[in-house]
């Protein structure tokens, strides 16, 4: 923070994008993986994925989270799924038999804390779940996202994992950063500015830009499936209907 980096502030003046620019950084975003599926290499490809059914996120605490620390921590992700509603104009809460589980839990109490994820979720196993179980200890937080429907690009179940022993800014930017990434932002781009789909650290938080970017992914236009090239003339118009550049 004395460097300048984890804003909280979502952009500003310093920070300027056009509709070009938008519509660049969600092609990169949408259409390429973060990781490969064991978190251990970068990831290609991908086509466009997202939720069809209203997801209703839960969190799971290991056995060392303290009291005050699960209510502050649950409290931080029941708001932020009620903002990735009104960004994607999908239905996302706390409410129902979970399909979205956030863990919250140290190195210590990790896999025994997935364990009890795997038996909440239909389409979630122990064994899908190794890779978060060994998360190197270098990563703060992850996400995995499921497709157990018939079709392959539409989740139906997700589980991000954050570290307790993160400082309190730290698991909240883990929160938004990985819940936004289970919706279907599922990589990071150098270029993208300003964002938490960023290495660069600069942005804490979910920021204005990012918000444009899971409005345009649960656009009625796009569709699961489709491939960065099918998607480019649509994504290109709906990025200047939102900044008001020319169509």
């Amino acid at each position: 923070m004395s460097q300048g980096l984890l804003r909280q502030d979502g952009g500003g003046v310093d920070t300027p994008f056009t509709p070009d620019i938008l519509a660049r950084n969600f092609e990169q975003i949408v259409f390429f993986n973060e990781y490969d599926g064991n978190f251990s290499g970068r990831g290609g490809a991908s086509p466009l994925r997202r939720w069809e059914d209203p997801v209703r996120m839960e969190v799971i605490f290991g056995a060392s989270v303290p009291p005050s620390r699960r209510k502050s921590d649950t409290d931080d992700v029941n708001r932020y799924a009620r903002r990735l509603a009104r960004a994607t104009g999908h239905p996302v809460s706390a409410v129902g038999q979970p399909n979205f589980l956030v863990i919250i839990a140290s190195e210590d109490d990790r896999s025994e804390t997935l364990m009890q994820a795997a038996t909440r979720v239909p389409g979630i196993s122990a064994a899908s779940l190794r890779a978060l179980r060994d998360m190197r200890r270098d990563t703060y937080c992850a996400v995995a996202a499921y497709a157990a429907g018939p079709n392959a690009n539409v989740y139906t179940a997700a589980v991000a994992v954050i570290r307790a022993e993160n400082p309190d800014l730290l698991r909240l930017s883990c929160i938004h950063e990985e819940l936004a990434q289970g919706m279907g932002l599922a990589n990071d781009s150098p270029a993208a500015r300003p964002s938490i789909f960023n290495d660069d650290d600069e942005f804490a938080l979910l920021t204005d830009h990012d918000e444009l970017l899971l409005q345009m992914l649960y656009d009625p236009r796009l569709r699961p499936g489709m491939s960065a090239t099918e998607a480019a003339p649509i994504t290109r118009i709906i990025a200047r209907e939102l900044l008001g550049g020319p169509l």
